[in-house]
């Protein structure tokens, strides 16, 4: 029985120690908060969204530069193993009508709860409030704990640290200075500032359901959320790593919205033609199109208070509103984060090429994904592949 250590208590930690202790070995896990799977906890507040149930091609291209990478990381964990190993512990999960898979609780917290159940009875030692401190000269792990600094000799490592975001739940990437070749972390899955007028800025909170995003050639549907600070929500996740690099490279970025893309330009113009005399625009719109007040306006912010009156014309505006996003909102509000530990500086079983015998997994890793289950099935995918490299090591 050889004795591996686990830094990090989210899923990814969770995962490798289960695994590694599973195989018969002796796991402690630390984590620096006093509880684990705080991240997890958070996103269930969302209705945890576990994973995706589209085609694997399209699954595996949601990974863009680094789908290449963990495409054999995904095909030995795919979304079906993450949805049977939910339903092992009890969590009967269902698909929801976005192809997103969720427990049917909806919740976070009793998986987590029978999770925990399970690592006692494998035998994990979870050690919280543990923060990881780097190495010694000597190469033993480094921890400050309420009692004090201690160290560790383990036969192995699993790290598994997180990435940078919302750093008040534990991630905060400090860790990056004891790690070498670490790419900057920018934020990912975030916020777009815009400067809205006074009167659109009234509508903060308000959601913009059923429309398509269109950017750079890629349209993507869902929905949205205007900000007193500009937009957020699903649609623009989706696009946020291009719309973020745009507005890096340039200062802003143009994202156009299709307010009914279920609707082609000719059926609305039909629909358009068919108003009362004299009712105002806004009726109009309201009446023939079902469009909200914080529609119209969106629309007034992208073609001027004065929109077009003839059908055809006002069809073309509802389909390609252009908006200009003048920024991002940072780590601290991001669900995830870009950056962290470059793939090309660990081996295919995701070892450190500098530190034999230390693996890396999860959000610490360089890859990034949007929101619908891309971001935990990663984390358990590459949590797989660290603990399965961990034990063939320790094995040679």
């Amino acid at each position: 029985m050889a004795a591996v250590t686990v830094i990090g208590g989210g899923p990814a930690g969770l995962f490798a120690a289960e695994t590694l202790a599973a195989a018969g070995h002796a796991v402690t896990l630390h984590d620096r908060m006093p509880s684990v799977g705080r991240k997890l906890l958070m996103a269930g507040r969302g209705g945890l969204n576990l994973t995706h149930s589209e085609d694997f091609e399209a699954f595996v291209g949601r990974y863009g530069g680094a789908a290449a990478r963990l495409r054999p990381m995904l095909e030995a964990f795919p979304p079906s193993a993450l949805t049977a190993w939910a339903e092992g512990l009890g969590q009967p999960t269902f698909v929801g009508s976005s192809g997103r898979v969720f427990p049917k609780t909806l919740k976070a917290s009793p998986l987590l709860r029978a999770w925990l159940a399970r690592l006692v009875e494998l035998g994990v030692t979870i050690r919280t409030r543990s923060e990881w401190l780097g190495w010694t000269e000597d190469g033993a792990l480094r921890f400050r704990t309420p009692d004090g600094e201690t160290t560790e000799r383990p036969d192995a490592t699993v790290l598994a640290l997180g990435g940078a975001s919302w750093p008040r739940l534990g991630s905060d990437g400090g860790w990056a200075a004891w790690l070498g070749d670490v790419a900057p972390f920018r934020p990912a899955n975030m916020g777009f500032d815009v400067a809205w007028s006074p009167v659109m800025q009234a509508f903060a909170g308000q959601p913009l359901k059923g429309i398509a995003l269109g950017f750079e050639g890629r349209t993507v549907r869902g929905e949205a959320m205007v900000t007193r600070y500009g937009l957020e929500g699903g649609a623009l996740y989706a696009l946020s790593a291009p719309l973020r690099d745009a507005i890096e490279a340039k200062g802003s970025a143009e994202a156009t919205f299709d307010l009914r893309p279920e609707m082609t330009a000719g059926a609305l113009t039909a629909r358009l033609s068919q108003g009362k005399p004299g009712q105002s625009l806004a009726n109009h719109l309201r009446k023939a199109l079902k469009l909200s007040p914080v529609e119209i306006n969106l629309l007034r912010e992208a073609h001027g208070k004065d929109l077009p009156t003839q059908p055809g014309a006002l069809a073309a505006a509802i389909k390609a509103a252009p908006i200009r996003l003048t920024g991002v909102q940072g780590l601290a509000r991001a669900i995830s984060s870009a950056g962290g530990v470059r793939l090309d500086s660990l081996d295919d079983h995701l070892m450190l090429k500098a530190r034999p015998g230390v693996f890396v997994a999860g959000e610490m890793l360089d890859w990034e994904a949007p929101t619908g289950g891309y971001l935990l099935q990663a984390s358990f995918a590459t949590a797989l592949t660290a603990a399965r490299g961990a034990e063939a090591w320790l094995k040679a």
